[in-house]
């Protein structure tokens, strides 16, 4: 069996469109077998942020799209094209194993609270140094978002 190398996702910035195609990345490798590591960090971090208490979503905070469109417009536009939102790919990622890291000095720059993240995407804390440290582990390539 071939040992595949790692995915390593540094998801910064808070564009919707990053952070979605960032998932659709890393459920892609993922699906195809190959470990995958998302740190996120910036305004990425945002995409953590639970469901307000009407109900709308945490990541509709998340900058607008390349077309001006906000997020939760541009994510309703995506899932009727038939292109999976940023929530099913976001909990795709998780049923596939993909290791999702908050970057501490991202969350403290940010002034974010870890007890607002919704609790369905599970998180590790950690800095540069343990996400350098798991991409080296595995000969990982790493994209920055």
């Amino acid at each position: 069996m071939v040992t595949r190398s790692r995915l390593s996702l540094i998801v910064f910035s808070g564009d919707f469109d990053r952070v979605h195609y960032a998932f659709a990345m890393a459920s892609a490798a993922a699906a195809t077998d190959r470990p995958v590591t998302l740190f996120f960090s910036g305004g990425a971090l945002r995409f953590f942020l639970a469901e307000s208490s009407d109900g709308t979503p945490g990541w509709t905070t998340l900058g607008p799209a390349e077309n001006g469109k906000p997020a939760i417009e541009r994510n309703t536009e995506l899932g009727s094209d038939g292109i999976g939102t940023i929530d099913e790919l976001a909990l795709a990622c998780v049923e596939l194993n993909v290791a999702f890291f908050r970057c501490d000095m991202g969350v403290k720059a940010a002034k974010l609270d870890v007890t607002t993240f919704r609790p369905d995407i599970p998180t590790q804390s950690g800095g540069l140094v343990s996400f350098l440290a798991e991409a080296e582990r595995d000969n990982s390539q790493v994209v920055f978002l």
